[in-house]
């Protein structure tokens, strides 16, 4: 069943889901006055996206198509556009941690600060400084 819309002689206009062959529109659901069917608008089809996130962004230079010029200023446009989105609406910002570690096993889920590392890794070697640097000794 198709959805109309309807509009009040008050002002209120609201939807109301019909068979085709109803020819009585509804009555106002605010004051119960007379209603006329109105243009409803069209709607397009397929899929919006928001474009990449920043953790689906590449992150390595093979990433980039070894750094291909065009690759790159694409995927500058895209995460351009991908701020502006997300400055409007915040609730789509992805994680916005450091990556700490990108390949490797980490490469289909990249470590950021504050994750627990994957069980069984290599303990990080601090060259006596008392900071690790993430490499396995």
């Amino acid at each position: 069943m198709p959805i109309y819309v309807y509009r009040c002689e008050c002002g209120v206009r609201f939807e109301h889901l019909a068979t085709m062959s109803d020819t009585v529109a509804p009555r106002c659901p605010m004051c119960g006055g007379v209603t006329r069917k109105v243009p409803a608008g069209f709607s397009l089809g397929g899929r919006a996206s928001p474009g990449l996130s920043k953790d689906e962004m590449p992150q390595t230079w093979r990433g980039v198509h070894n750094g291909s010029a065009e690759y790159v200023d694409r995927m500058r446009r895209t995460w351009e556009q991908r701020q502006k989105l997300e400055e409007r609406h915040p609730e789509i910002a992805g994680d916005q941690r450091p990556i700490l570690a990108h390949e490797g096993r980490y490469e289909g889920a990249p470590l950021r600060a504050g994750d627990v590392p994957v069980t069984g890794t290599a303990p990080m070697h601090t060259h006596g400084t008392g900071h690790g640097h993430g490499h396995a000794p």
